[in-house]
């Protein structure tokens, strides 16, 4: 089956174009370094040429809400459009866990947007709702360290691995439609600040975490907002196996 993936180089992309190879599928990668340009469509129609599906797992950089809204909506709005040229039969939109539950992260909102056009598009269509990923909390502790003091705020999560999420895409992208797909998340809870420590103590660095709702990770994300719903398909990778594999020696 030849299968294009938006994002192809990025981290969940490139985890999922390598599932769909070793399952003997042809995987056409879409991103700007490959000659594929979202935002302006240049190469697209031809990238698409024989496609029977598209995984989109591309991302934008931080913006505000406008930003965030007008980019994720620009980029899918292309992305469908050459689909539908290409009689594409499936779109499989990666998104995010909790995103209709809260109002004030600007990405979010350019989440909510992004699904909104897949599902009043052209194309058929799965939507694949994931919690964060394990390497989300370093992540985010990097956006605020400075001089070895980072911000984190004390969310709930039941952070995925990522290599459990491009499983999960490769399948559904091979299979039929299907809407909006269960969420899926990772077996156990949480806490953000903790993963952090743990993460930032196997890379061999130290940094001092203060815990505080700031930013885009308000209160309105605390409890239990960022969890997987009750009927969740929970992948097989503990963080603590994930974070195993990273140890610096």
């Amino acid at each position: 089956m030849r299968v294009a993936v938006a994002g192809a180089t990025g981290n969940i992309g490139s985890l999922t174009a390598a599932v769909l190879r070793r399952q003997g599928h042809e995987v056409v990668g879409i991103s700007r370094s490959l000659g594929v340009d979202l935002a302006t469509g240049d190469g697209l129609d031809e990238a698409l040429r024989g496609v029977e599906a598209v995984v989109d797992a591309t991302n934008i950089a931080p913006a505000d809400r406008d930003g965030s809204v007008e980019r994720f909506a620009r980029l899918t709005r292309t992305l469908l459009a050459a689909e539908e040229r290409a009689g594409v039969r499936h779109h499989v939109l990666l998104s995010i866990v909790g995103i209709h539950r809260v109002e004030g992260n600007p990405h979010y909102a350019g989440k909510r947007e992004q699904e909104r056009l897949v599902e009043n598009g052209p194309v058929p269509w799965t939507i694949v709702p994931a919690t964060q990923f394990h390497d989300f909390a370093a992540m985010v502790a990097g956006w605020t360290e400075r001089d070895g003091v980072a911000d984190i705020a004390p969310l709930l999560v039941q952070p995925i691995a990522p290599a459990d999420v491009a499983e999960i895409l490769a399948e559904v992208a091979v299979g039929e439609p299907l809407g909006r797909h269960a969420d899926i998340a990772g077996p156990r809870t949480q806490d953000l600040v903790d993963m952090a420590r743990r993460t930032l103590h196997a890379q061999g660095r130290r940094v001092d975490l203060v815990p505080t709702w700031s930013g885009v990770f308000g209160t309105s994300m605390a409890g239990d907002v960022l969890l997987p719903g009750e009927d969740a398909r929970i992948a097989p990778t503990t963080f603590e196996e994930w974070l195993a594999a990273r140890t610096a020696p």
